[in-house]
């Protein structure tokens, strides 16, 4: 085989390469948020530092602040203002591109739709012109933007993507890079208020970014950048004359030929390639070997043809002498590592005179592996093959018996002259053996029988008769029959005992992948399907699998024929339900059902029903005897998942029980405290004793101290209740801080509240409500444990993208070993009671997606610290 490179394709891969057009690199990613654009910008200052010309065309950063904080540093071109309907709109400027002449231009969101009044319509055009003008880009874009994913993403994400991208713009692409993030993380970003305004993370994520969505984009953004790495690994392959196959991905080249296989091959490839997602190729090759054919069987090639095409496989047509060098050849450009080929079952001299096309291929395909598929199954036509198990006589048994004691015969006057009579009798034994090994024992026991009589008959003095004229001679016959008999019974026994030792295996194998299956079911549903499609495959019939729940029938798994929902087999299932004994087809009761329907047994109790409908009536009752085992190894199963669910609840409402009653407990300690304090004043006023007015401040102060016990109770009963819903408005930090101060000013007494707001910030979209409930708690928490005369310092400023309000005393301090307990309901405060006002705090917190933290202050006190993420789109505040 001539191994020299094509000089045609040497040719295309060399024009691939213009030497007058700018180089193209597009960061791709799966979704919105990855990093496409933070990529693109570390890699532009990666390039600057090694003194390359870069500058920004248009970068959207769309309000992230590590993204932002990249573009300083480098030079960023002005963008075209363009009026439309009264509003200017700011787009790439081609322009100031072509006029700075730049090594490097950034251009962000290809995908883009341009203003009216740009030059083109499409961003992707901008890029081209760019391109045209011997100027590098780099560029991001999402996977859902390419033109041929477009149907394929509306349909996982159900939402239609408007712009697009041509895949032939894509794929000229000179670099690709694949910016990559696992779901979980893209997730973790967008709740921290990295990619959208909090106000639409919710509904992103219930949407658009479902892990299920962000997973198949993922794949597609996996495939669709493995394509382009594919189809430059071949150009390279071509440009170095490299012809041996590289397995870096699963291509099959599938061998289409004018014969009945040709159609069975192009499903069978369809299939390989569906479940190892290889790329598979259609090849048909012309030849004059062909001639011959008849037009039916030209006809069924090009049958197969169109059912590739339909199957979407790449189809490709040949013309040459050699078949087999020119599948091997083109499978060698294609970087092929499977040729799938079919080979009808011929007569064996025929493949001997006329040679066989398939046998050749396998000789010289190398390091390309050959798959061969044979003819359609049935009755093969190799003459020894052992008898059925339950067959008596077959009329192939009556030949070979023949045949082997002719052959036997005919082997004996060949030998007659030069070796004895006892030689002959071995050959006639060895006859008997092999007719043993493919026969019945009956038929097997007649071998034994006639190789006697055609030894005495036909070597036997006297010869041609059955006459025997010397008396040792019968006990030559004697041995030989008996030696014959022995063979064929032992034979009939080595022959039941491996069916039995592999009806054994097999059962063994269904039970381990069944308990396997099962094992690995997380819940009831899981396991019965699990054991529908088991069952389904071991037994050759459907299924439908019952679970019983409150003296009711559940489906857990359905047939997929439906004969369950038939009134007469309904009716079946109930019986079975109530009674918990096997009915319907191959028992006595009901036998005139459909399907046959088993009692799901568990260790105690009926766990359910299991209906199945044969194809065809169990052989034996072995098959009974297993489909019952598989019965009871489901029924433990489910009613192990029944009884872990009805553990975890039961735990569950345990543990519900021990907080509540905790929680009622502890917090008496709490409301006992000012009541006494209530009942004490009010009993010396009853009876005139002590300072009127002390006594009713007291009466007072401690009644405010109980409400605010109680409303911190009942609040943090409704937080975990989960029935609060936020009333978000636009709040200033000044005023959350201003109202929080007032409402505590009676507790805090004669402290002096320092508040200290940063200039400039940020309105904050929350509940005031609820921020202002948390607020006082922790300037009440800061009163109850600092001096009359102490400072409380109220803080508030920009970190990153929140607003950070600090709230800092000169009391105590926290002790270290309880930061991590502090805002639990069941956290024990040194005075005795419980700190739910820190616990409400942190659920006001976790309701606008904040955060709380606790620690000591360099001078002394406590500091505590409330994180509320800032929204980007701030509203417009009129000017007076």
């Amino acid at each position: 085989m001539d191994e020299r490179p094509n000089p045609d394709d040497i040719l295309r891969a060399v024009q691939h390469v213009d030497e007058g057009r700018g180089r193209l690199k597009i960061f791709l990613g799966a979704s919105a948020g990855v990093g496409k654009t933070f990529a693109m910008l570390s890699n532009a200052h990666d390039l600057s530092r090694r003194g390359i010309d870069v500058v920004i065309g248009l970068v959207e950063t769309h309000g992230r602040p590590e993204t932002e904080s990249l573009i300083e540093g480098l030079e960023r071109l002005p963008l075209a203002q363009l009026e439309y309907r009264g509003t200017i709109i700011e787009e790439l400027d081609l322009d100031s591109i072509l006029a700075r002449k730049p090594a490097l231009v950034l251009i962000d969101e290809l995908a883009h739709t341009n203003a009216v009044g740009a030059r083109h319509t499409k961003r992707w055009q901008d890029v081209e012109e760019v391109l045209a003008a011997g100027i590098d880009v780099h560029t991001a874009v999402n996977i859902q933007h390419l033109e041929s994913l477009n149907e394929v993403v509306a349909q996982i994400t159900k939402i239609k993507v408007k712009e697009t991208v041509p895949d032939a713009f894509f794929d000229q692409a000179d670099d690709i890079e694949l910016i990559d993030l696992p779901p979980a993380e893209l997730q973790q970003r967008l709740k921290e208020g990295k990619v959208y305004v909090p106000d639409r993370v919710q509904n992103a994520l219930e949407g658009f970014f479902r892990a299920s969505n962000l997973t198949a984009l993922r794949e597609l953004a996996l495939r669709r950048t493995a394509d382009n790495v594919d189809a430059e690994m071949q150009r390279l392959r071509v440009q170095e004359g490299v012809r041996t196959a590289w397995a870096t991905r699963e291509r099959v080249v599938v061998c289409i030929a004018p014969n009945r296989l040709a159609t069975k091959v192009i499903r069978a490839a369809a299939r390989m390639g569906s479940s190892t997602h290889a790329e598979v190729i259609a090849l048909y090759v012309e030849s004059d070997r062909q001639r011959t054919r008849t037009p039916e069987e030209h006809a069924t090639a090009q049958e197969a043809l169109q059912l590739a095409e339909k199957l979407g496989m790449e189809v490709v047509n040949l013309r040459g002498y050699d078949i087999v060098a020119e599948v091997v050849s083109f499978a060698q450009r294609r970087n092929a590592t499977l040729i799938l080929v079919g080979k009808p079952i011929r007569k064996k001299w025929k493949e001997i005179v006329f040679g066989s096309v398939v046998d050749e291929l396998v000789r010289r395909s190398g390091d390309i592996d050959v798959h061969v598929i044979t003819s359609v199954p049935g009755e093969s036509k190799v003459f020894l093959r052992p008898p059925p198990a339950d067959a008596i006589w077959t009329i192939r048994g009556s030949g070979l018996i023949l045949l082997m004691t002719a052959l036997a015969t005919l082997i004996g006057f060949t030998i007659f002259h030069s070796f004895g009579l006892a030689n002959i009798a071995m050959v006639y034994l060895l006859a008997v053996a092999i007719s043993a090994m493919r026969c019945t024992r009956t038929e097997s026991i007649f071998a034994a029988a006639l190789s006697v009589l055609s030894f005495n008959f036909c070597f036997v003095d006297p010869r041609y008769t059955f006459a025997v004229s010397d008396t040792k001679y019968i006990l030559l016959f004697l041995v030989m029959l008996t030696v014959g008999l022995v063979i064929s019974t032992l034979t009939h026994r080595l022959r039941e005992q491996v069916q039995a030792s592999s009806d054994r295996e097999r059962r063994t194998a269904s039970l381990y992948s069944l308990s396997r299956h099962l094992a690995q079911g997380r819940g009831k549903r899981d396991m019965s399907k699990a054991a529908a499609k088991e069952i389904r495959e071991v037994f050759d019939g459907d299924v439908a699998i019952f679970l019983r729940e409150n003296s009711t029938l559940v489906a857990l798994a359905a047939s997929t024929s439906d004969f369950e929902k038939l009134p007469n087999e309904t009716a079946v299932i109930d019986w079975v339900g109530q009674h918990g004994e096997p009915a319907g087809a191959g028992t006595d009761t009901l036998p005139g059902a459909a399907g046959l329907y088993l009692p799901i047994p568990g260790s105690k109790s009926l766990v359910g029903v299991l209906a199945f409908k044969p194809n065809r009536p169990f052989s034996n009752s072995a098959q009974r005897q297993l489909l019952e085992t598989f019965v009871n190894a489901l029924g433990l199963a489910l009613e192990r998942a029944v009884l872990a669910k009805e553990t975890n609840d039961a735990r569950v409402f345990a543990e519900s029980e021990r907080i509540r009653n905790t929680l009622l407990s502890s917090i008496s300690h709490d409301l006992r405290t000012p009541l006494t304090s209530i009942t004490g004043a009010a009993s010396s006023l009853v009876q005139g004793q002590g300072d009127t007015k002390a006594l009713a401040e007291t009466i007072y102060s401690e009644s405010v101290r109980l409400n605010h016990q109680i409303q911190n109770l009942l609040d943090m009963t409704r937080f975990q209740s989960g029935t609060i819903k936020l009333n978000l408005q636009w709040h200033t930090v000044d005023e959350l801080l201003g109202s929080s101060v007032r409402v505590t000013r009676p507790t805090l007494g004669t402290r002096i509240v320092d508040i200290q707001v940063a200039q400039g910030l940020p309105l904050l979209k929350v509940d005031g409500l609820l921020i202002e409930k948390a607020l006082v708690n922790l300037l009440e928490n800061a009163g109850r444990y600092t001096r009359p005369d102490d400072h409380v310092r109220l803080l508030a400023e920009v970190s990153g993208n929140t607003i950070e309000i600090s709230v800092e005393d000169s009391g105590p301090g926290l002790n270290p070993d309880d930061l991590g307990a502090l805002f639990t309901p069941s956290y024990r405060t040194s005075g005795g009671g419980y700190g739910l006002g820190l616990a409400v705090v942190k659920a006001v917190m976790d309701l606008h997606s904040g955060e709380v933290a606790a620690s000591n202050c360099p001078s002394g006190g406590a500091s505590f610290k409330l994180r509320l993420p800032v929204s980007t789109e701030q509203p417009s505040v009129p000017h007076e």
